[in-house]
């Protein structure tokens, strides 16, 4: 109980403080991981934002943009405060800005951009990765869209508002931070303890993307399905098309080799048979291509009138499926898709249900990632940055890793996809004071519909943006007792929405029976175990936070950097955490335990616990040693 009553009290100060209304400046950072540390206006988020559904053309928009931070009842301004790096927010240093925002104040961006000759014809849309919070969009003056949620990616048609020559871009951003219910992970007005400096405005990638004129591919929904060995395929246009020739070609590639293909209608679902799949596992990460095309057909049915044509049955399929297509595509996008499974089962221990990949048990054991930076706060530094943090869990021993209240950018999942890393992805938790429970508690707390229907909103949001990841086999609804409510309830509804994956209903402290996990929080010295059930796994969803606060690579030396239990040295550290993972080990045979998650990867901030410092300099126990530790998990 002593972490939980320790974070309980971190939690519930840090609620307290919400209703004092000022932000405090932010620490400029002094340590940078060496990722940061080569950050330049020139190479700031160089790669492909999305890489599920690429395109050839696009245009970067990362880069130098005006600021200015105004009284939020103000009107855009006339003239701006300086220079603000996109894609980092507006209080990290490497935006080099380095300023809070308040509740009461409005961020704006100022940029100039001019539309290539050669996309001409064709309609031009904005995309933003991620703005924290609510936003505003002029181009030319005009009042292109408006997006609310802090954690999703978002695009507007900019086409209408487009003139020849240079176009003028103006955004503006408000933050209520810790003030506001909605969901913003650990970003707090005012940093202390286990809560971290705030995040607001810009901190994913813009970018500007030439599409087809009048409709273009929107979505693909790829979800594998071993068992049937297909893939089963949804793609979605910007508008519907109801003609007879419009059709969508969907191939599936083993490198550049043909293993399947298939033409639809456009609007129809379709599958692709995987023969013989290869599967994807953490040891053998396999990711196959796949080209998605929108392309004018030949009329299936010539001689037949409109009201007597065969409805999404057999008979339209196997038309469409010998149709001609006739000149070059409409529009195309290239994706990749994994063939792999993630459900629960037997295990060893008769009773108690694991999980399984594949159908084969398959312990999960991970850090807690938090995915923080101290330069950049909650955008990483470069795809170098995020692989170095993947590859060194792999090499020590990690094949899963929980993704703490953050949604992170889609190239971050792309390399767990293509590196083999298994995610558990949380939800961002929000909530106001009165409404986190303490872990003794069991009576979830009203909240207001408008803070409900918008953590649902962006829940749904990201388990869209997410679904076609193989990397990602469980969601978590709600991590211990923070804005936690209706959470059975919550946990059907995320089940129904994606019944292909896992779901972790709540992660430690309030569990009232939902979802497929029981999950404890134990920060002991030895963990406790948790009790057995028959319909649920068990794991311990956090455990470990051994904290080493290593000279001259602290985030702030004048404040306390702390961890569950701390020392001063490597032997004791390693010492320690033996304990732990011995224990673990001891529970994984005895009890059936499926899964562990260590806090943590990286130090955050005022915490040190992490199996790296903040800067990611110093590996404080050996990867070698690390990954012999781990080994009896995987027996």
């Amino acid at each position: 109980m002593k972490k939980q009553l320790f974070s309980w009290l971190s939690g519930s100060l840090a609620v307290l403080s919400l209703t004092m209304g000022h932000a405090q400046t932010p620490l400029k950072a002094t340590i940078l991981s060496k990722w940061e540390k080569a950050v330049t206006p020139e190479n700031a988020g160089q790669n492909y934002p999305r890489p599920q559904l690429v395109r050839t053309n696009w245009q970067n928009l990362n880069g130098l943009w005006d600021y200015a931070i105004r009284p939020k009842t103000e009107g855009a301004p006339t003239s701006y405060d300086g220079k603000i790096l996109v894609p980092f927010c507006v209080e990290s240093t490497l935006s080099q800005v380095n300023k809070g925002l308040k509740p009461t104040e409005r961020l704006w961006y100022h940029r100039t951009v001019s539309i290539p000759q050669q996309w001409q014809g064709q309609r031009v849309l904005i995309h933003f990765g991620a703005v924290d919070f609510e936003s505003n969009l002029w181009v030319n003056g005009g009042l292109a869209g408006s997006h609310t949620g802090g954690n999703d990616p978002f695009s507007f048609d900019l086409t209408d508002y487009l003139k020849p020559g240079q176009n003028e871009i103006v955004l503006g951003v408000t933050d209520p931070t810790s003030e506001g219910e909605q969901p913003r992970g650990k970003q707090l007005l005012n940093p202390n303890g286990i809560w971290y400096t705030p995040v607001s405005g810009i901190w994913q990638t813009v970018w500007l993307e030439p599409v087809a004129n009048p409709a273009y591919i929107d979505e693909v929904k790829l979800t594998p399905d071993l068992d049937s060995g297909r893939l089963f395929v949804d793609v979605l246009l910007n508008k519907p098309v109801t003609n007879n020739t419009t059709g969508i070609r969907i191939t599936a590639l083993d490198g550049t080799n043909v293993i399947a293909s298939t033409l639809i209608k456009a609007g129809r679902h379709a599958s692709l048979p995987i023969n013989n799949p290869k599967r994807w596992t953490p040891d053998s990460p396999f990711l196959y291509n796949l080209k998605v095309e929108l392309v004018t057909v030949a009329d299936p049915f010539p001689n037949v009138e409109n009201r007597n044509r065969p409805r999404n049955n057999a008979a339209e399929k196997a038309a469409y499926a010998k149709a001609e297509v006739t000149g070059a595509p409409i529009d195309q996008v290239t994706s990749y898709f994994a063939m792999r499974k993630i459900s629960m089962g037997p295990g060893a221990v008769a009773g108690q249900p694991v999980m399984l990949l594949n159908d084969k048990p398959l312990f999960q054991n991970g850090p807690l990632d938090q995915g923080w930076w101290p330069g950049g706060l909650l955008t990483p530094p470069s795809d170098e940055g995020m692989a170095f943090e993947i590859d060194f869990l792999k090499k020590s021993g990690f094949n899963m890793l929980r993704k703490h209240i953050k949604v992170e950018p889609d190239r971050y999942y792309y390399l767990c996809d293509r590196m083999g890393m298994l995610v558990w992805q949380d939800m961002p938790s929000g909530f106001l004071n009165g409404q986190n429970l303490s872990p003794s508690e069991y009576i979830e707390p009203p909240r207001r519909s408008q803070a409900k229907e918008q953590f649902e909103l962006e829940l749904r949001r990201m388990m869209n943006r997410l679904h076609n990841h193989p990397s990602i086999v469980t969601w978590v609804v709600h991590n211990e007792g923070w804005g936690q409510y209706d959470n059975v309830r919550m946990a059907a509804w995320v089940k129904a929405l994606d019944p292909s994956r896992l779901v972790n209903a709540v992660s430690g402290w309030t569990d009232l029976g939902g979802g497929d996990f029981f999950d404890i929080h134990t920060y002991e010295e030895v963990p406790r175990e948790p009790a057995a059930k028959k319909n649920h796994v068990i794991v311990v969803g956090e455990f470990g936070g051994i904290g080493w606060p290593v000279k001259d690579h602290l985030w702030d030396v004048n404040k306390r950097n702390w961890g569950y239990q701390t020392y001063q040295d490597q032997e004791t550290v390693i010492k320690a955490y033996r304990t732990k993972y011995a224990k673990i080990a001891e529970m994984y045979k005895k009890l059936g335990l499926s899964a562990a998650v260590y806090t943590q990867t990286t130090d955050v901030e005022g915490e040190v616990n992490g199996l790296l410092t903040y800067d990611r300099e110093i590996i404080k126990i050996p990867v070698e040693t690390l990954k012999e530790i781990h080994a009896p998990l995987f027996k």
